[in-house]
């Protein structure tokens, strides 16, 4: 099979983007989000969404999987004879939205404001999703490679099928390379392969201290209440510099990168005066070393709050952990932790939520030869940087288990104004489209290595 010239694959994405940029905001109106509490049936509609928009796209194969949790597709069209195959992830789950009034519009209804289109999801991950859709337009019926789109519809909520379903669909889904388009680039304008992710660990901790509830007139300054118990205890996971104060918990050196301190104080949206935490490189910092972040508390609202001490507290946390550090062993350290800083003899109880592996890319071969070329091409002549991200996608671990052979490429759409996760996400509409361009020349790069 002849494979596509440059030219031709850039004219291609350049003509389907109309429609790519149309069917993505038609998913972004689908609120499909997995958390507990919401109404799944939207997660079914965006799965449908995404089965049809596989279809269109020229797949012959196309599935909805589940293994007890949310919807997944599968898509799949064989290889040419001798020609390698590529397994491209998405995920079409959404984020919460939170605080509705800090959106500047329907976090539902997309709209384009200076560039950029707004709306959860837009990004993180439908955008990711359409790139792949894109891409496989761009070759109509002559995709020069197999291809086995496998899309998540719960990955904002843990993954927690996953594994089960790369398990149950090991055969249907093998593949020479990986493309996880999930993560972002450096810069708009400055591509990005992302080569190391922190890994995750969520828990809760309750701190008790009373049966119930008594006068705090009556029997303050003697008996300390589980608020403050708590704040003491959530104090003792940091020193006064900011770094994290749980032993043992793993440190490593990081990409030399510079990360100008202002820009990444504008892209955090930091208030006047706010200082910064930790200590190191600041790319050192956000990508291979430990963090702790509280996400939430139980507690008495202020709004009707009795004159009363508290019983009980209870708070969120979540630990990011470095790259070749174990998850199990930091949630070991972390409430062994907590159960030794305990104040004034407070009951502690550790609950864990979620666990997540960090991972390490060796971003050496063919594949990543054929995706530099791709994206410096796709880019106009930019380079891509190597990067890690801060964030987690536990299940490449997975990923790198299962198919140990396989080249793993970690892309995505994002930018440092995406605000993933965040009020206003949004998507710089220009370096989607070399997204997409990019994701077809390296298919067709792809095709050019041996299987």
């Amino acid at each position: 099979m002849t494979v596509r010239s440059e030219e031709e694959l850039r004219a291609a994405i350049r003509r389907e983007m109309p429609g790519v940029r149309a069917d993505l905001e038609a998913l972004v109106r689908i609120p499909g989000i997995a958390f507990a509490g919401f109404d799944h049936s939207h997660v079914e509609r965006s799965a449908e969404a995404v089965a049809e928009l596989l279809r269109r796209a020229g797949l012959p194969d196309v599935r909805i999987v589940r293994k007890g949790g949310q919807p997944a597709v599968i898509g799949r069209k064989p290889a040419p004879a001798g020609a390698p195959t590529v397994l491209l992830y998405a995920h079409h789950d959404v984020q919460p939205v939170g605080d509705l009034g800090q959106w500047r519009s329907d976090p539902f209804e997309p709209v384009e404001r200076d560039g950029r289109l707004y709306g959860r999801g837009v990004a993180d991950d439908k955008a990711g999703v359409m790139a792949h859709v894109a891409a496989l337009r761009a070759f109509g019926d002559e995709l020069p490679v197999g291809v086995v789109v496998f899309i998540e519809g719960e990955e904002e909520y843990g993954s927690e099928s996953l594994e089960d379903l790369l398990r149950e669909y090991r055969d249907d889904i093998a593949a020479d390379v990986i493309v996880i388009a999930d993560s972002g680039n450096w810069d708009i304008g400055q591509p990005a392969l992302t080569t190391g992710l922190r890994g995750i660990v969520n828990g809760f901790v309750e701190v008790q201290v009373l049966e119930n509830a008594v006068h705090s007139g009556q029997f303050g300054g003697a008996v300390p209440d589980a608020l403050i118990a708590l704040s003491r205890l959530i104090a003792s996971l940091h020193d006064d510099n900011g770094d994290v104060a749980v032993d043992g918990l793993l440190r490593t050196p990081s990409a030399p990168l510079d990360y100008p301190l202002e820009r990444f104080r504008d892209e955090a949206g930091m208030l006047e005066g706010v200082e910064f935490i930790g200590s190191g490189r600041l790319v050192e910092r956000l990508w291979t070393r430990p963090s702790i972040s509280i996400l939430g508390i139980d507690a008495p609202a202020t709004a009707g709050a009795p004159n009363a001490l508290i019983p009980r507290a209870k708070a969120k946390f979540s630990v990011r952990i470095a790259p070749g550090d174990s998850a199990q062993r930091v949630y070991e350290a972390v409430s062994d932790h907590l159960r030794r800083h305990a104040p004034w003899g407070a009951k502690v109880t550790i609950e864990l939520e979620q666990l997540g592996e960090p991972c390490t890319i060796d971003a050496t071969g063919p594949a990543y030869d054929a995706a530099r070329a791709a994206f410096t091409a796709a880019w106009d002549g930019a380079e891509p940087v190597d990067m890690g991200i801060g964030g987690s996608i536990p299940f490449i671990a997975t990923f790198q288990e299962m198919f140990p052979k396989a080249a793993i490429l970690v892309t995505g759409v994002e930018d440092p104004d995406t605000t993933a996760h965040g009020p206003n996400e949004s998507l710089h509409l220009a370096e989607f489209e070399r997204v997409c361009i990019a994701e077809a020349l390296l298919l067709a790069k792809v095709a050019q290595l041996t299987a």
